[in-house]
């Protein structure tokens, strides 16, 4: 618990953080260009005199929201087609697994940017093709989870007593995934916050001029040469320590929802 309300509050700080700050450290100013980190500058500044703080924190709550929504869209995709390989027939089985297999043997990177470039690229495009790519993992473990369920005495007697299929699906096996769905949820938002940043640093994601962290880490990596570390190292730690974060949360909610180690 210590754990989770920690990554909690940290999130919420960032958040918090973010709304609170104006808007003058993302205003050029050549006077203070490419200058270390120091008191008033803890990130340093960039070729322009942009405060790479202030840049560093509106570009990951821009990023965590882009993952944020990936993250929500892929898990209900993976939902939808678990529930539907377990409940619907041995067709709609075959179907949803050999999907899944193709999605698995396509290699992921080549996925995502061809996903995103097809769809015309930027916030839309980032979103559309990490939730696209996203949902194989946890669509394999909702269907193992109602084939275990689906031939429980209550489900049994729904459908005795002529319930449907997606009814079935409604009232009694949704609230079973529950636990499965959010701690699923959860785990794969570093996943789509790292790729939806590797998409923009590529170049298939966001605009050059959105202050994202994909944009941070690629125009960082021009001036790198010149001895202007900082650039690099604000934005790419801030990074990792949050994915690090949801990484953890999602363990720690695993563990607390898990009925086998809940009770420890």
């Amino acid at each position: 618990m210590l754990m989770v309300g920690l990554s909690c509050l940290l999130l919420a700080t960032l958040y918090l953080g973010s709304l609170l700050m104006d808007g003058s450290g993302l205003e050029t100013d050549f006077s203070l260009r490419n200058r270390p980190p120091d008191a008033k500058h803890l990130f340093g500044t960039d070729w322009l005199g942009r405060d790479m703080f202030t840049r560093t924190i509106k570009g990951l709550c821009l990023s965590l929201g882009i993952g944020m929504v990936a993250a929500a869209c892929s898990t209900v995709i993976a939902l939808t087609l678990g529930l539907a390989a377990a409940m619907f027939g041995r067709k709609m089985d075959a179907l949803v697994t050999g999907l899944i297999d193709i999605m698995i043997a396509t290699p992921h990177l080549v996925l995502l940017i061809l996903i995103s470039f097809a769809v015309g690229g930027g916030g839309k495009g980032v979103i559309i093709a990490v939730a696209a790519t996203h949902w194989t993992r946890l669509a394999r473990i909702v269907r193992a989870e109602v084939l275990q369920i689906r031939n429980a005495e209550f489900v049994e007697l729904s459908k005795k007593l002529g319930r449907k299929p997606a009814w079935i699906c409604l009232h009694h096996l949704l609230p079973h995934l529950f636990p499965q769905f959010f701690v699923g949820l959860i785990l794969l938002f570093p996943h789509a916050i790292m790729h939806a940043a590797g998409l923009t640093f590529l170049g298939f994601g966001l605009s050059p001029h959105t202050p994202a962290i994909g944009v941070l880490l690629s125009e960082a990596m021009r001036h790198l040469s010149t001895g202007c570390w900082w650039l690099a190292a604000g934005p790419g730690l801030m990074l990792v320590v949050f994915v690090k974060l949801f990484d953890i949360l999602g363990n720690a909610l695993r563990y607390l929802l898990d009925p086998k180690t809940s009770q420890e």
